[in-house]
């Protein structure tokens, strides 16, 4: 077996021929900015600098020139970015690259591929039809500056051009997953109040047909608002002969056809205040009611624009697939970043594993990939298939990978780097969260990488790790809470339900001076590395002991049998939480209570006794969103023999069974 190197062991060192290449090395470069220390020092130190150079620096447009940079009178929480200003994202992302004089209007915005191996190109001349096509509908609809349209959709490209045909009404778009359920889609059309809902007949998923349609429709009655509903239809269910059946309300539903199809191809996007709201964005909604996240056209233009170019390296022949539903942050954040400089973005409808576990490879490969972008559970799950599945795919074309969601652990992440990588692209893991449509961390492609580290600060970004008192502790070395010690372009300019929660949510923890509490355990090693430990408020209090779930699931997943783990907090009437792991296991491994004890002794020595798992369990497969996060709150309800609540957000819901019979 191959040795895994630990996290404090550099594996990656970039070439000086890479960096030299690299777009944060002309940055530094053009500013006489000497090392990586001096970046991180310059760009998150002297905030305001940094901000204010980027528009210019990027080549983004404003109609009209802001003011100033920021207006923080009423402090951090309620920074006012670019006042004065006036753009429209747009404009930035399409109808630039579209005008008649750009070398841009034809080269290809999207490559597409639906689940059964049909493959769409748009260019930048056609989606900007598109999307003044779906501008010119809303409007005949009613929808005008300020109001919001719902987005729940099927994976296909016309979800670019409903998005950027709202941006540029002014409306507010409402990215929903089109994984969600009936209670989970009312929710957010409720709170949002969508006069428009955009959505599908269906899509397809494991080689079967995903009705979309019944769902929606559903929702629809649950929530109320919608007045208009406009169906595109991916199944073939508008053809009379169809053998896929849709409801149908004939005064409210219309087919893209019919709506979008029949529009004028010509729109005049809107000139907009920097603070115009763009998107409204729902956190998953795990814990209590979703937060509705409300995002601007200059914050979100800003910051994603940044990572792409800096963290990501953009280059325009660059073709760049994250694995991610439009529904989420990265789905937006992909399509803002990218298409900001005329990049082109890969697009792919169905699940990763079919018709088999090599179907991200082969695509990659025929393709020509550049950026390929991932959770680390999802890359567990396709190592345990084994390597086999690589055999016969060029992956060459790869320079960079990417991953987000949670913490890796060594062995996955190392497969990853060298396997998928070729042992030179870089990890780019990054973290960050729907509330800034970007990251607080992020390493350069220009650093040298331990396993699973997350880099350093992202440019910009003002972030610190402290102790319980907000005392920075980040060059102690020790664990404590990531927090951002300021505002940036694309923080929330609050919660669509009102400050007070906002407040509470973010700002509540540490409130002299005020700082961002993003909820993460972070480290700053003694090499100046940054890695995360998992979410600081799903602590597991075990005798008045604390320790992350994470740092259960890595001692686990150290063991050569173990492929997956996920680690809940459970009653004990002693310790008053107990520990109790679910694993799954690499191919070839069998069960036994040699093997359980093993494991239990293997997390107790890691982490300490009382951290011992009281049981372990074994599953063939965990309960993972689309995204591939372990829903771990489900398992921990199943083990309490708990209702489990909305489950409209999981990918495998027979997982849900296995897990219930794990012994």
């Amino acid at each position: 077996m191959e040795r895994v190197p630990d996290t404090d062991e550099v594996v990656h060192e970039p070439s000086r021929e890479f960096v030299e290449s690299t777009n944060v090395y002309a940055f530094m470069q053009a500013y006489g900015i000497d090392d990586y220390d001096e970046l991180i020092e310059r760009t998150c130190g002297e905030v305001d600098w940094f901000w204010d150079e980027l528009p210019d620096y990027l080549g983004i447009d404003f109609y009209e020139d802001y003011d100033e940079v920021r207006d923080d009178a009423d402090g951090p929480q309620f920074t006012r970015w670019y006042p004065g200003g006036r753009l429209n994202l747009a404009h930035n992302l399409v109808d630039r690259h579209a005008a008649l004089e750009s070398e841009r209007r034809n080269k290809v915005a999207c490559v597409w591929e639906g689940e059964p191996g049909d493959v769409r190109e748009i260019t930048f001349h056609e989606l900007r039809r598109e999307a003044n096509e779906v501008a010119n509908a809303l409007e005949e609809r009613g929808v005008d500056t300020g109001d919001t349209v719902g987005l729940y959709m099927p994976m296909v490209p016309e979800v670019i051009s409903i998005l950027y045909g709202c941006f540029k009404v002014g409306a507010i778009a409402v990215p929903i997953f089109s994984g969600f359920g009936v209670d989970a889609v009312a929710t957010r059309i409720a709170d949002a109040e969508c006069s428009v809902l955009f959505t599908g007949d269906g899509f397809y998923r494991r080689g079967g047909e995903i009705v979309l349609k019944d769902t929606a429709d559903e929702a629809i009655a649950e929530a109320g608002h919608v007045e208009h509903a406009i169906v595109f239809d991916r199944l073939g269910s508008s053809d009379p002969e169809s053998d896929v059946e849709i409801p149908w309300d004939d005064e409210r539903d219309e087919w893209w056809t019919d709506a979008v199809g029949a529009a004028d191809d010509d729109y005049e996007t809107k000139s907009l205040p920097s603070e115009s709201e763009s998107m409204l964005l729902y956190s998953s909604g795990t814990t209590g009611k979703p937060k509705g996240i409300v995002h601007t056209h200059a914050g979100v233009q800003l910051q994603c624009a940044k990572e792409i170019h800096f963290g990501f390296d953009h280059k325009p022949w660059d073709r760049f697939f994250w694995v991610s539903d439009v529904g989420w942050m990265m789905g937006p954040w992909t399509l803002v970043g990218n298409h900001t400089f005329g990049g082109t973005i890969f697009m792919y409808e169905g699940a990763p594993d079919y018709p088999d576990p090599d179907r991200f490879w082969e695509m990659i490969d025929r393709h020509g990939l550049t950026v390929f972008g991932i959770s680390p559970t999802a890359i567990r799950a396709l190592r345990k298939h084994g390597n086999g599945w690589l055999d016969g795919h060029d992956l060459s074309s790869l320079r960079l990978l990417g991953s987000t969601g949670e913490p890796w652990d060594p062995e996955s992440w190392t497969w990853f780097y060298e396997n998928v990588g070729g042992g030179d692209a870089p990890i780019i893991n990054i973290s960050g969260g729907t509330e800034i449509c970007g990251c607080f961390l992020m390493p350069m492609p220009t650093q040298p990488l331990k396993p699973c580290t997350l880099g350093g600060p992202g440019l910009g970004m003002a972030v610190d790790v402290v102790n319980s008192a907000g005392e920075s502790i980040a060059d102690t070395h020790e664990r404590g809470f990531l927090v951002s010690r300021d505002s940036c372009p694309s923080m929330t300019k609050g919660l669509w339900d009102g400050d007070e929660r906002y407040l509470e949510e973010y700002w509540s923890t540490f409130e002299d001076p005020p700082l961002w509490d993003h909820g993460d355990w972070a480290q700053k090693d003694e090499d100046g590395f940054w890695f995360l430990h998992g979410r600081a408020d799903d602590a597991l209090n075990v005798a008045g002991r604390k320790v992350g779930p994470a740092e259960v699931e890595g001692a686990l997943i150290e063991h050569d049998a173990v492929n997956q783990a996920a680690a809940v907090g459970v009653p004990d009437d002693t310790t008053g939480t107990a520990v109790v792991a679910y694993v799954v296991l690499e191919e070839g491994r069998g069960v036994s209570d040699a093997l359980r004890e093993e494991l239990r002794e293997l997390v107790g020595d890691e982490l300490g006794k009382p951290f011992r798992p009281r049981e372990v369990l074994f599953v063939d497969e965990f309960p993972k969103t689309q995204s591939g996060k372990i829903i771990r709150r489900a398992i921990a309800s199943i083990y309490a023999g708990e209702e489990l609540g909305d489950m409209s957000s999981i990918e495998n819901p027979d997982a849900l069974e296995d897990v219930a019979a794990a012994k």
